[in-house]
């Protein structure tokens, strides 16, 4: 069996644009017919720049190539330019080509991926969703996670659905592209406020994952952590920039609560170097960004021979959702799975059958491959358009 073919999509995901303003789809087909799709997570360009990368690479070294040697290719790909780096650039890539081997093997054995990694060991999966606006509602979407009563009631909400954990960043505004920084009396009163509404409206009956996103200086997590360890949050995500290890194990030495990270890191290195350092207990890998399926269920079980958990990340499309899914079903050391709310609207959508949520669970699929097939002529109708210039991000 060799790859033959390829092709890319690049996808409008519409308002409230849950996941990203965009999604970027890969599709290899093999010379017997069989396809497999990938996705690849957050490459810092425009999309249709991405698809020109994935269309370089894949013109370059993927097609011809036997798709069962996943091994021997994403490392002819990680080593390409004499790169050998954990550029997040490249691994978004690779993942999105990694991804879609891994379906075409499942598709040509009859076998879900998860059978192919160790097999079944969870019936359902745990899940969990960000704060949203509810359904036409005006409200700002930082305002649902920085005003207390905003949030104490989109959190029951949640918990009225059936989840049984909710994240949020009560310091999202203060959002920085360059910098971490202090925060100040106010800010951190505030953030507690945010925290103490959300625990007495959901009880014990719901899980409160700390989902920030680097904005702190060491300092200023820890003060944060100190306040908020009564609430006894389920972790505390990415209290400071992912660039620099010691510094996220500082946290994590000083504070109580579980210290989350990963989406931003690639590879088993830069994660080896997270578990040496005592750094997270909790390994949130980006399935499109850090290297693909084996490279993920490679770096959960190292973080098993350290105890440490796995909840992987996502915010994107449903492709690498389903990635995630086949890891999280064979993986012991699995906690919880990040989803999009229930999984419904345009992740839906676009998959001609929708991924399974009932009750705060996610039910692994049991079709070969990834278990889902993206709609392509769904995805047709949706090309992403720029609306105006700089707003192609995710």
């Amino acid at each position: 069996m060799k790859i033959a073919d390829l092709k890319t999509y690049v996808v409008g995901n519409p308002p409230p644009h849950h996941g990203g303003r965009n999604w970027v789809f890969l599709k290899l087909i093999t010379n017997d017919g069989i396809e497999g799709f990938g996705e690849a997570y957050g490459v810092p360009f425009h999309p249709h720049t991405v698809t020109r990368l994935l269309e370089d690479m894949g013109e370059r070294f993927v097609i011809g190539s036997n798709p069962f040697q996943i091994e021997k290719l994403c490392r002819l790909l990680y080593s390409s330019g004499y790169g050998q780096h954990p550029d997040l650039t490249k691994m978004g890539v690779i993942s999105a080509f990694e991804m879609a081997c891994w379906d075409i093997i499942g598709k040509a054995l009859n076998q879900p991926i998860y059978n192919l990694l160790g097999g079944q060991y969870h019936e359902k999966l745990r899940a969990y969703t960000y704060l949203y606006e509810a359904p036409g509602d005006t409200v700002d979407r930082i305002a649902v996670h920085t005003t207390p009563d905003l949030a104490a009631t989109r959190a029951a909400a949640y918990v009225q659905q059936g989840f049984t954990a909710i994240k949020l960043d009560p310091i999202r505004h203060l959002m920085s592209p360059l910098d971490p920084r202090d925060l100040s009396l106010e800010a951190l009163e505030n953030a507690e406020a945010v925290v103490r509404s959300v625990r007495e409206a959901v009880g014990s009956r719901c899980d409160i994952l700390i989902g920030t996103h680097g904005q702190m200086t060491t300092h200023s997590a820890i003060r944060l952590a100190r306040r908020l360890e009564k609430y006894d949050p389920l972790w505390f995500e990415e209290p400071v920039p992912p660039e620099n290890v010691k510094e996220m194990a500082r946290v994590a030495q000083a504070t109580s609560i579980p210290i989350a990270t990963g989406e931003r890191l690639s590879t088993v290195y830069e994660f080896a170097e997270l578990l040496e350092k005592q750094a997270a207990a909790i390994l949130q890998m980006a399935l499109g960004r850090v290297g693909g399926i084996l490279e993920a269920k490679t770096i959960a079980g190292m973080a098993e021979a350290h105890y440490a958990q796995i909840a992987p990340h996502l915010y994107c499309g449903p492709i690498e959702g389903a990635a995630n899914i086949q890891l999280d079903t064979c993986s012991p050391n699995f906690l919880i799975q990040e989803s999009i709310e229930t999984w419904g609207g345009f992740h839906a959508e676009i998959l001609k059958e929708p991924i399974q949520w009932q009750d705060g669970y996610i039910i692994p699929p049991t079709k070969p491959g990834l278990g889902v097939e993206l709609d392509e002529e769904v995805a047709a109708r949706h090309p992403y358009i720029e609306i105006e210039p700089g707003t192609w991000h995710w």
